[in-house]
């Protein structure tokens, strides 16, 4: 059965209507989805229709964007988030999460958020959206892969200053997120004998204890004693010699320990086409890696391409699961 894809808006006074109109406009004959928000929000002259089920989106996506439509409390100015607006843009994630629960939709993409806005409007206590869903969600423990054609990576720590990074690493970390990793690339991306590549926490994977302990200590350690069913380990790998062509083409995925040891490889190999995936969700959600550049919004320039990849990423997830 073919389901929609729903999008919720996020923050309406950045970027994320524009691209979201784009988005429609180059995916409409090919990955249904639907807009969760106000219609008002979209440009002038996107064509539009209000839905009241995401199965309609189906029948009226190739020429109209469908959207399902909440009101908004004050009027949207264009690079300037009203908190007054934070409570709808919390009600468009919860109800994407809703409806995807539910069957209605196929997956969830998420439009980038403003926190400030939503802390100020509405007492926003999560660091970001994949906390938030993964409380929505009863879940415990969740993991962040960053997504593209060329490189799939995880970072173990995630918005954590580096200092605190040691500490927090620890062999439960690592192994919940080496776990969720395998079943994510199993069930969501349909890869039955997943290869995981686990990078090291010091340069050169600390070079036989010269240079930090962590890889001689634990890591190498932890990684021999795991024997996942029908996924293969490898590390712990020097992280400056992990992230070449060459490097890639061993490995599914990689497992990186620290927020920029995972985000500047991607970054730097694809930066428009990265898509934020979240994993250990009871359902599919993908977003783009990107926030919501107030300073652009409006004009006409914000490129849709990471949207686009969050889109059909998540048709593609959703035929495989």
């Amino acid at each position: 059965m073919i389901r929609p894809i729903a999008l919720s808006c996020g923050e309406p006074a950045g970027i994320g209507p524009e691209i979201a109109a784009k988005a429609w406009a180059e995916l409409r004959d090919t990955c249904p989805f639907f807009f969760i928000g106000d219609a008002s929000h979209l440009p002038n002259g996107t064509p539009i229709a209000k839905i009241e089920h995401p199965a309609q989106a189906l029948e009226v996506c190739d020429r109209t964007m469908p959207v399902l439509q909440l009101d908004f409390p004050v009027p949207n100015v264009t690079g300037q988030p009203d908190p007054a607006n934070a409570p709808s843009v919390i009600d468009a994630i919860e109800t994407g999460v809703d409806l995807v629960k539910a069957g209605a939709a196929a997956a969830l993409c998420t439009g980038p958020i403003h926190k400030k806005a939503l802390i100020d409007g509405a007492g926003f206590t999560y660091p970001g959206h994949t906390e938030f869903l993964a409380a929505l969600s009863g879940t415990h423990r969740v993991v962040m892969m960053l997504a593209s054609d060329q490189l799939r990576v995880v970072p173990t720590t995630i918005h954590i200053p580096l200092s605190q990074v040691p500490a927090a690493l620890t062999p439960d970390l690592l192994r919940e997120t080496i776990e969720i990793t395998i079943r994510g690339l199993h069930q969501q991306f349909g890869i039955l004998h997943p290869r995981i590549a686990i990078a090291g926490l010091n340069p050169h994977a600390g070079e036989g204890g010269k240079m930090g302990s962590e890889e001689l200590d634990w890591i190498a350690p932890m990684l021999a004693g795991l024997n996942p069913e029908g996924a293969t380990l490898t590390g712990p790998h020097p992280a400056d010699t992990l992230f070449h062509a060459a490097a890639r083409a061993n490995y599914d995925a990689a497992i990186a320990m620290y927020h920029d040891q995972a985000l500047i490889p991607i970054k730097t190999l694809d930066f428009d086409r990265g898509v934020n995936v979240t994993l250990g969700l009871p359902f599919i959600r993908t977003s783009p890696d990107h926030g919501t550049a107030l300073d652009i919004a409006g004009k006409g320039i914000a490129t849709p391409t990471s949207l686009i990849e969050a889109l059909k990423l998540a048709q593609r997830m959703a035929q495989s699961s």
